[in-house]
C-alpha cells in the first residue's frame, strides 16, 4: 500500500481556469507547473464548475482538446452552496468555503488570485472567516489585477458614480500581502483610478498603490512554441485545409475590442485577399457580428474549436498574425498574451496596434497600425507579405528573443521572490 505523505508547502491559484478562453487561465497553468519544480508539493487551481462557466456564456475551449495538467496539480471546482434562492452567491460561498478548509489544515500556503472580482474577494472572505473563527493560518496572499478589473469594473463604477464599489475593490486588492499588475500600463491605470476614487471618497488608495503595486507580466510556457517541426505544422494545416504561409491569422477571444471586424475589412481591402485566406480562430461575444461582416466570403475561415496543442502550429504556419486591438469602454488590452505566444511560435510577422499594454508585450518587433485604421491594416498586411524570406526570419528571431523575457520560469521566480511569510499557527485540526 502506497503511503501518501502530507503536503509541506502548497500553492493555490484562484482563477477562471480552463476551459475558459483567456490568457490568464493559461498563465495560471504555467505558474502551477513551475511551482512543482520550485518546491511546492501541493498545487491547486480553484475554479468554477464547468456548467457555471457554460451558463455564463464565456468563450470556452473544446473540452476534449484540453491539455492535462501535470501530476501534482489538482483542479478543484467547488459545487455551489445553497439552493436556487441564492443565485450567484452560491458559487462564491462554495469557493470561499473550500479556501477556508485549505487555509486551516496546517499546510503553509501561498494563495494567488487572478481577477480581483470575484476571486480576490473570495480569498479575502476566506481569510476573514479564518480570523473571525479564531483559527490561525499560514497563508500568504498575492492578488493580480488584470485588465478588465480596472478597465471594466473600476472605471465603469467611476463612470456610473458608483464609487463605493470601486473603493471596496481597492480595499480588497490592497489587503493582499503582495499586489501585482500585469503591465506598467495596468499599474498606471490602477493608480489613475485610485486617485479618482480618493478624490470622490476622501480615501488614500493612490499613495498605497504607488508604493505597493509591482508589475508581474503574464507567465508564458515558451517550451511548447520553440521546438515545432515542419511535419507537425504541415499536418495540422492539412487537417484544416490550409497551406503554410497561405493565410492571415487572427487567434484570440472574439470580442469587439480585439478588432476582428476591422481585420475583415482591412484584409478585404488588401492585395492579399486575392492570394491568402483569412482565418478567424476563437470564440466570444462578437463572433456573430464578425461572421455577419464576413458573410458570403468563402476565403474567410472560422475555427471555433482550436485546442491548446493546435494553437502554436497555426501560429507558426501563418503568413502574418494580426491582433488589431482597440480601446473600448468595457475593455482595453492591458498586455497581449496571444501576441507573445505568436512571437514565440515563429512564422510570419505580427501586426497589431499600440493600444494599452501591447507595446510592452511586443517591444519594437511588430508592424503597428493605429486602432480602427482599416486602410492601415490593409497596407500592413501587404507590407508583411512583401517581406523577403531573410527579412521574415530576422524579424521572427528578434520577436522570439523579446518574447522570451515572459517565459514562465523567470516570471514565477520574480513573482515569488522574497514573499512575506506568516508565523506558524494552530490549524483547524487542533480544535
Amino acid at each position: 500500500m502506497k503511503l501518501i505523505q502530507p503536503a509541506s508547502r502548497r500553492l493555490v491559484i484562484v482563477v477562471r481556469a480552463d476551459p475558459v478562453v483567456c490568457g490568464h487561465a493559461t498563465e495560471a497553468r504555467n505558474l502551477a507547473e513551475v511551482a512543482l519544480a520550485r518546491g511546492f508539493d501541493d498545487v491547486r487551481i480553484v475554479s468554477w464548475p464547468i456548467p457555471a462557466l457554460q451558463a455564463a456564456g464565456l468563450p470556452l475551449k473544446p473540452l476534449d482538446a484540453l491539455v492535462p495538467y501535470s501530476e501534482g496539480i489538482t483542479v478543484e471546482r467547488p459545487e455551489p452552496v445553497g439552493d436556487y434562492r441564492v443565485p450567484d452567491g452560491r458559487f462564491l460561498l462554495g469557493l470561499s468555503g473550500r479556501l477556508f478548509e485549505l487555509f486551516t489544515d496546517g499546510v503553509p500556503t501561498v494563495c494567488m488570485s487572478m481577477y480581483l472580482t470575484p476571486h480576490a474577494n473570495v480569498v479575502a472572505e476566506a481569510m476573514r472567516s479564518v480570523r473571525d473563527a479564531g483559527l490561525g493560518s499560514q497563508v500568504t496572499t498575492i492578488a493580480e489585477a488584470v485588465g478588465s478589473d480596472i478597465t471594466n469594473v473600476v472605471r465603469g463604477c467611476i463612470a456610473d458614480g458608483r464609487v463605493g464599489a470601486a473603493a471596496s475593490l481597492f480595499t480588497t486588492y490592497l489587503a493582499s500581502d503582495r499586489c501585482v499588475a500585469v503591465s506598467e500600463y495596468t499599474k498606471d491605470l490602477i493608480a489613475s483610478s485610485a486617485r479618482e476614487v480618493d478624490l470622490a471618497c476622501g480615501t488614500r488608495f493612490a499613495d498605497e498603490v504607488e508604493r505597493r503595486v509591482a508589475v508581474s507580466y503574464p507567465a508564458v510556457d515558451s517550451s511548447i512554441y520553440l521546438d515545432l517541426t515542419d511535419e507537425q505544422v504541415d499536418a495540422a494545416l492539412r487537417r484544416r485545409g490550409l497551406e503554410r504561409d497561405g493565410y492571415i491569422l487572427f487567434l484570440s477571444r472574439v470580442a469587439a475590442a480585439k478588432g476582428a471586424d476591422d481585420l475583415v475589412a482591412g484584409w478585404r481591402a488588401s492585395a492579399a485577399a486575392a492570394t491568402h485566406k483569412l482565418v478567424i480562430a476563437g470564440t466570444g461575444p462578437a463572433l456573430a457580428d464578425v461572421r455577419a461582416e464576413a458573410a458570403g466570403d468563402e476565403r474567410i475561415v472560422f475555427l471555433t474549436d482550436v485546442g491548446d496543442e493546435e494553437k502554436p502550429l497555426l501560429m507558426n504556419g501563418c503568413a502574418a498574425y494580426a491582433l488589431p486591438s482597440k480601446p473600448r469602454p468595457e475593455f482595453v488590452e492591458t498586455f497581449g498574451i496571444a501576441l507573445v505566444e505568436k512571437m514565440l511560435a515563429g512564422g510570419g510577422p505580427v501586426i497589431t496596434t499600440r493600444t494599452g499594454g501591447i507595446p510592452e508585450a511586443v517591444g519594437d518587433t511588430a508592424i503597428e497600425v493605429a486602432p480602427s485604421d482599416r486602410p492601415g491594416l490593409a497596407a500592413a498586411i501587404d507590407a508583411a507579405l512583401a517581406m523577403s524570406p531573410d527579412e521574415r526570419e530576422q524579424a521572427a528571431d528578434r520577436a522570439r528573443r523579446h518574447a522570451m523575457r515572459f517565459d514562465r520560469i523567470s516570471v514565477f521566480d520574480g513573482l515569488f521572490a522574497d514573499l512575506p511569510t506568516t508565523d506558524a499557527v494552530p490549524s483547524i485540526s487542533q480544535f
